[in-house]
């Protein structure tokens, strides 16, 4: 199908969740006198089959929301004030283009793209945008607020985004799910788990919140955040003093074993407790278990890496499989993020040789709010597409404060109006998934997808891809893959003897031909082909090459005066900030709250459904509490991702989140925030 559907019919549409999830549902979409009237998952795809997630069961609620944006805008009022004014199309993009081109003259670095996973999408996420902005020699975006640190870790060990197929889970005598709220975040993993449960595994989850997933597991190991690689290394420990060590595999197929069992016989099960805060007993019999079952399989996901030492945590964890050769079997190793497996062709989608030899400065979008407020070295426009950064991105504070500057030019694409889009000069009306082309990888299965476009864009709504060959065109940026159409660049992002475009267009996804036990034989895809304990590429970096526990920046115990831990894991019925604005989903949420323990909420006089005032030194949010049993004694969980505007003092709990990094990788440090609660005074009626 090349266009949506005509009037007086009825069809199905295929098409691909463009969320940011492992899972990447296929998905089919019913279409009747050219409005969508039905969306369900494809029941042909075997990963997706036929089930979608809450949240995406509702798209058609967020697709047709009345507060959807539908012509482009033009600020009418101060920054932040969410004032505006219709404008054309011709009038908004001339304008934009007149600005750029000022700035493109005179110092186009001070011009900075600002976009995530608004969409998964190789198209409407990371094509004409990018050649657009390579084009102008605009600043480049460190894409790093997700996943950066693991990621990159995965990399230094095993050589990319690589591990096992998700589906062979299901055949798992173990599987560790550790920092995942599988049933919230990876549904279609549980799926597998819940199979391998029933046919006798044993399920064990590692989080500091007792969360869905682990309340469905065998045993959950409630560690304190920022303490997974010292669990990591105690596992090791014990493997190594108990001799349940696969010595074959790690002499053909790793490298650093002397010096990785040096560090690890450093941690026995005693210093780990004390660190991580579980009892002795818990690790001891962990690492029995993962000492002495076959297969056993670790579905490790990004929320433990989100803190100073989260890129050595996922490298410790990483090199468990190959010390008890579990990747001998399709059924055991480790799945992180399948995504390395893919092999996109992101030059022809991209065109960094546009960039023609020019090396402009990187900026690190988990910083955004200190580049925002440099006044040595400006940022002068920002054009943010597919992502939310005044709600999402760390000291907020900051961030807003950024925003807020009367001579930062800003240019927001965008489908609602959100806390970003509040400060927008310019706010273009974006289409949905519904309403465009785009083509899809997963970081948790090993398919294609297409997306086709099933429904016409709601009122005067554009694709990403549009605005930026409109803005390409009035610049005068006359190379021709500005005029590439959408489906001629999903055409471009795989070569045809990898994907079949015409088998993408029947069925609406493609598996990859990959090995069912890549790594059974060794053959990692790193510089020694072996699964590398030490890195010798991060010793030339000045990097400790071996994994360590490295304490975060704020670590528990190490303030009298913020004594609790704050995380601020995901909602189950939001998926970051988006579906926040659907009414059917909040309404479920109900408003932002922070999970208490008992213990700790009443040492703080602080009652169950009490209005708390959450602070720290970057500043305060104040919710509902409530006090929980998902909640461990010193932690607490401030759910996000809430709009600003949705909050009681129009903030969220990024008003306490730092700027800091990681270790590896450059990511943002979420979960390495020490915070104190107290409650709110409430105020006596007045007197009668």
């Amino acid at each position: 199908m090349t266009s949506p559907t005509p009037s007086n019919s009825v069809t199905q549409v295929l098409g691909a969740c463009p969320h940011d999830c492992p899972d990447t549902c296929a998905l089919v979409t019913t279409v009747q006198d050219g409005v969508a009237v039905k969306l369900q998952g494809n029941p042909d795809h075997r990963h997706t089959a036929g089930v979608l997630c809450t949240k995406v069961s509702r798209y058609i609620e967020r697709n047709d929301h009345p507060e959807r944006l539908v012509q482009p805008m033009k600020r009418a009022g101060p920054k932040g004030s969410g004032r505006f004014e219709p404008v054309s199309w011709d009038a908004a993009l001339d304008d934009i283009a007149s600005r750029l081109n000022v700035l493109k003259g005179n110092n186009p670095e001070g011009i900075l793209p600002y976009s995530y996973a608004g969409t998964m999408g190789l198209v409407q996420g990371e094509s004409m945008d990018r050649r657009f902005f390579h084009k102008l020699g605009a600043s480049l975006l460190d894409r790093t607020i997700c996943s950066t640190a693991g990621g990159e870790a995965l990399s230094f060990t095993l050589g990319g985004k690589v591990g096992m197929r998700v589906e062979f889970f299901a055949e798992a005598r173990l599987i560790l799910i550790w920092g995942s709220n599988s049933i919230a975040s990876n549904l279609h993993f549980w799926r597998h788990a819940q199979a391998a449960k029933r046919a006798g595994a044993r399920l064990v989850c590692i989080d500091p919140r007792k969360t869905e997933t682990a309340d469905k597991c065998d045993e959950h190991v409630a560690l304190l955040p920022g303490t997974d690689a010292a669990l990591a290394l105690a596992l090791m420990h014990e493997l190594i003093v108990n001799d349940w060590l696969d010595h074959d595999y790690i002499q053909r197929h790793t490298i650093g074993w002397d010096k990785l069992r040096a560090r690890a016989l450093q941690w026995p099960p005693a210093r780990a407790a004390a660190v991580c805060g579980v009892p002795e007993a818990q690790i001891v019999a962990l690492a029995r278990a993962y000492g002495t079952t076959r297969p056993a399989a670790i579905r490790l996901n990004y929320g433990m890496q989100r803190v100073r030492g989260g890129g050595n945590a996922a490298r410790a964890v990483a090199c468990l499989p190959a010390l008890v050769g579990a990747w001998r079997e399709r059924a055991g190793g480790l799945l992180l993020s399948s995504s390395g497996l893919y092999p996109v062709n992101r030059a022809a989608l991209q065109r960094p040789d546009l960039l023609a030899g020019r090396r402009p400065r990187t900026i690190n979008m988990s910083s955004i709010g200190d580049a925002l407020t440099d006044t040595a070295n400006p940022v002068e426009a920002l054009i943010v597409y597919n992502s939310n950064p005044v709600a999402v991105a760390p000291d907020s504070g900051k961030v807003v404060a950024g925003f807020a500057r009367e001579d930062l030019f800003t240019v927001v694409l965008e489908q609602f109006q959100t806390d970003t889009a509040d400060y927008a000069d310019y706010l273009l009306p974006a289409t949905t998934q519904l309403e465009h082309w785009d083509i899809h990888t997963s970081y948790g299965h090993t398919d294609v997808l297409l997306n086709q476009p099933a429904v016409a864009p709601r009122g005067q709504a554009r694709s990403n891809t549009w605005v930026f060959r409109e803005l390409a065109r009035r610049m005068g940026f006359d190379e021709p893959c500005f005029s590439d159409g959408d489906e001629a660049v999903c055409r471009s992002a795989f070569a045809p003897e990898v994907v079949d475009f015409g088998e993408l267009q029947a069925q609406g996804f493609a598996t990859l031909k990959l090995p069912d036990a890549p790594f059974a034989e060794g053959n990692f895809p790193t510089a020694s082909g072996r699964c590398e304990f030490f890195s010798e590429a991060l010793a030339a970096m000045g990097q400790d090459g071996l994994p360590d526990h490295l304490p975060n920046h704020e670590a528990f115990g190490s303030s009298t005066e913020f004594p609790l831990a704050m995380i601020s894991p995901p909602a189950r019925n939001f998926l970051n900030s988006s579906f926040v604005n659907v009414r059917s989903l909040r309404a479920i949420e109900g408003e932002p709250l922070l999970e208490i323990h008992a213990a700790d909420a009443a040492a703080r006089g602080i009652a169950d459904g009490a209005t708390v005032r959450i602070f720290n030194q970057r500043g305060e949010h104040r919710c509902r509490a409530e006090i929980s049993r998902r909640a461990r004694p010193g932690v607490v969980h401030g759910l996000g991702i809430w709009w600003r505007k949705l909050g009681l003092d129009g903030t969220n709990v990024n008003q306490l989140t730092s700027q800091r990094l990681t270790d590896i990788g450059r990511g943002p440090t979420f979960y390495d925030c020490l915070v104190e609660v107290e409650a709110v005074a409430v105020p006596e009626p007045a007197a009668s």
